[in-house]
């Protein structure tokens, strides 16, 4: 009866083991993670090249609104 127990008490102190180890050797979510950051990267990218490439447009842009602002008072038309 005793060896039983000890056994039961051995067999599943073993399973919560391998139960622990799979834990820590499973890399779904740090493959997850990983590909988050090369798209979160790849975001980026794409954000400051479409600041380099529109550049001339975004400060047209920009100085119209300013000096729409600016002759406000005189001009309704912008």
């Amino acid at each position: 009866m005793i060896n039983e127990l000890a056994l039961r008490v051995v067999v599943a102190l073993q399973s919560i083991g391998q139960a622990i180890e799979a834990k820590f050797q499973d890399e779904d979510g740090q493959t997850l993670a990983e590909y988050g950051l090369i798209m979160a990267v790849i975001a980026v990218a794409v954000v400051v090249g479409a600041g380099f490439i529109f550049r001339n447009a975004i400060v047209n842009s920009f100085k119209g609104a300013t000096n729409c602002l600016n002759n406000a008072p005189s001009s309704s038309a912008c």
